[in-house]
């Protein structure tokens, strides 16, 4: 079973021929499927689906009428289909502007394709500074906030193979938002620690060797601590 990413999905459609509505004959609009489903909670089976959101659409028109007579609700019904289908449904919405936000239009595809090679030459510089050993360049991914995530996350990751011991400092004075990335900057001090053989005084927090009984910085007895 072949399991495609979000990208490779999104590509696919991409080459495709936009769906028109069978109720208004107009274009249908490429629309990102939200991180909760209506109905019976399953999901909608794909990341993306074709909805009308022409509001002179008959299906919409009559909508409101018809929900409100039937089901005494605010709300009306647009007409969606699924990618490479001719399966069309509807999907409740309950303002004009109901689902408008998940819309892919230029701009966004423009975005995504930005974040895309951003994310392609982040990973370029990265293997280049890891076969040169080179931590500096490797740090310098990993804190900058407008480098993307995956750069930033596999970045967290490398620095804990070729960083040096003064690259735990920077590391631990930073809390960073994103889970992955902190987890991984976490991990990583532990594998730079065990390739120094040193660890943090439990006291005054320095780095010591690993073996010390007494810290040279605090002079307090850390054997067996």
């Amino acid at each position: 079973m072949v399991i495609e990413t979000k990208e490779e999905v999104l590509e696919k459609i991409l080459s495709e021929k936009k769906p028109l509505c069978p109720h208004c004959d107009q274009e249908m609009n490429l629309w990102e499927v939200p991180p909760f489903s209506f109905s019976d909670g399953l999901g909608w089976g794909t990341p993306y689906l074709y909805i009308c959101f022409n509001d002179e659409c008959s299906l919409y028109v009559r909508g409101w009428d018809e929900i409100q007579e039937n089901y005494a609700h605010n709300a009306s019904c647009r007409c969606m289909c699924y990618p490479g289908t001719q399966k069309y449904e509807c999907i409740p919405v309950f303002s004009p502007m109901g689902g408008q936000g998940q819309i892919i239009d230029d701009q966004v595809l423009a975005e995504q394709e930005a974040l895309k090679q951003a994310t392609k030459r982040g990973f370029e510089i990265l293997t280049d500074a890891y076969i040169a050993k080179d931590g500096i360049t490797v740090m310098r991914l990993l804190l900058d906030a407008t480098e993307p995530a995956r750069v930033r996350a596999k970045a967290a990751e490398m620095i804990g193979d070729i960083g040096s011991l003064e690259a735990i400092e920077p590391l631990r004075s930073i809390k960073f938002g994103n889970q992955i990335i902190q987890n991984n900057v976490d991990q990583s001090i532990g594998k730079i620690h065990e390739r120094h053989f040193t660890r943090e005084c439990p006291f005054c927090a320095e780095i010591i060797k690993k073996r010390s009984n007494i810290c040279k910085h605090c002079g307090q007895d850390v054997a067996g601590r």
